[in-house]
């Protein structure tokens, strides 16, 4: 039965010797090899061939009449295609050969040539091309989490989170991320770590909150085989996983009061003992803490360890909400605008007058990641090339998500109406939606029977029974 998985592609090699018969030769045995292999008798042969398919090795001969192998090696990296240039030369041009490689090409095989070396030079060429491109991969994801990641910020109090970012981010000292829910704190730890001598290191994150107690010291500390019911097998915890990175432990106010202690024995003696283990492992890992809770309040409950608030209070870093950084929210709006629109291929460009206005306006009490779902379902959903305040769906959501009473007070004072007309306004529409039963319209406004037909009794003396447009009132 055929694997489910997709076999990688044969490395192909490109065998260059004007001696026809010896090019075929070499090429057949490293087909015998694995490897995908195809020969060529002179230099712009070889050429063509590199143009027309992508190749990683080429095993060139030093000698050739018209192109030599150095001619085309010096041919393929103008055209910065990136091979692995492997010589093939006589005892009689070793010299040719070391100036060779002096100039770039990877390696060499002195004639005749013995295939097993052979191919220890291409795998072990190979794995070094694979671990450089790989490696240049990390930069280019590094630099665009570095992008990604930016923290933006004009007002007073996010300058000043921006500086102690950038004043910390080199130290190796704890530091505790404190701010409301949604104001940032994962993207204020994730920006110290981009920014620390620890950037191409592991970057891990525990939310507190979110783990049973029951697992979380494991999922931290790890576990040795047999530790416990259902441990078939060794585990790392999340702080060997961060060994010589970056670890945020979010949600640290939720850190259960019995697992306090061990937490601070791993910041005071910096090596952590898995759950049943027998020897501790030494560990250097870089804490980041996050809460959006008061630590302070919680120590003096007794929910929280003094020693470890502390421990965790080395540098700390608060985060203001978004409703104290108004100036905030419009270049915040802009980033996300640009962010979502690339992420979904729309051309929007701005926001109109009553967007902004609206933007400012509203106060976000789910603070940057309100702000951000807002702008990304505007994106997604407007029809138009600028954002409107329709487009924000603000003014409902405020309406279907706020306090009961302000709504029923606002749509009182938006109404015109007086404070009887208003009364009369909501006993008729209680009634209407029980069908006129006086006892389940009372249950539904909270009232005893006889205190609503004594209210109904009111309005009609009131207003002498008259006919208001509104309906009749009816017991």
């Amino acid at each position: 039965m055929p694997s489910s998985e997709a076999k990688s592609p044969a490395p192909r090699v490109l065998v260059v010797d004007d001696e026809r018969v010896q090019a075929e030769t070499l090429a057949k045995m490293l087909e015998l090899d694995g490897f995908e292999a195809k020969s060529c008798t002179s230099g712009p042969e070889a050429l063509a061939e590199l143009r027309r398919r992508p190749t990683s090795v080429v095993i060139s001969d030093l000698s050739m009449p018209g192109m030599s192998g150095m001619d085309l090696f010096l041919a393929a990296e103008r055209e910065h295609l990136g091979l692995i240039f492997i010589i093939v030369t006589g005892y009689g041009t070793m010299k040719d050969a070391v100036e060779a490689m002096r100039a770039g090409v990877h390696d060499f095989v002195t004639k005749p040539v013995d295939v097993r070396e052979l191919v220890v030079k291409l795998k072990k060429a190979l794995r070094l091309k694979l671990m450089e491109t790989e490696l240049k991969d990390l930069k280019g994801t590094v630099e665009s989490l570095r992008s990604h990641v930016r923290l933006v910020g004009q007002s007073e109090s996010m300058v000043a989170v921006l500086e102690r970012v950038s004043q910390v981010a080199k130290s190796s000292a704890t530091i505790l991320v404190h701010g409301e829910s949604g104001t940032g704190k994962e993207m204020v730890a994730r920006a110290i770590h981009l920014k620390s001598d620890r950037h191409s290191r592991p970057y891990i994150k525990v939310n507190c909150a979110a783990i049973p107690e029951s697992l979380l010291e494991s999922e931290l500390f790890g576990h040795t085989k047999g530790a416990f019911t259902g441990a078939t097998q060794d585990r790392q915890g999340r702080f060997l996983l961060a060994d010589g990175g970056t670890l945020l432990l979010d949600e640290i106010g939720d850190l259960p009061l019995s697992l306090q202690p061990k937490l601070l024995r791993v910041l005071q003696e910096r090596e952590i003992e898995p759950i049943g283990g027998s020897r501790c492992l030494p560990i250097d890992v870089r804490l980041i803490a996050a809460t959006h809770q008061d630590l302070k309040a919680l120590v003096a409950s007794g929910r929280f360890r003094e020693d470890l608030y502390y421990r965790l209070n080395v540098i700390p870093i608060e985060i203001p909400p978004l409703r104290e950084r108004t100036s905030d929210i419009l270049p915040l709006a802009e980033h996300f605008l640009r962010k979502y629109c690339d992420e979904n291929h729309r051309a929007i460009c701005g926001f109109q007058r009553d967007a902004e206005a609206l933007l400012m306006s509203y106060p976000w009490p789910g603070n940057v990641r309100e702000l951000e779902n807002c702008i990304e379902r505007a994106v997604v959903l407007a029809q138009g090339e600028i954002l409107s305040a329709r487009d924000l769906f603000l003014s409902r959501e405020r309406e279907e998500t706020g306090d009961d009473v302000q709504v029923a007070v606002r749509a009182f004072f938006e109404s015109g109406q007086d404070l009887d007309a208003f009364e009369r306004r909501i006993i008729l529409e209680a009634l209407t939606r029980c069908e006129g039963n006086l006892s389940r319209a009372a249950r539904s406004l909270g009232l005893s029977r006889r205190t609503l037909q004594y209210r109904v009794e009111k309005i009609r003396a009131n207003e002498a029974l008259g006919d208001t447009g509104e309906g009749d009132l009816e017991s």
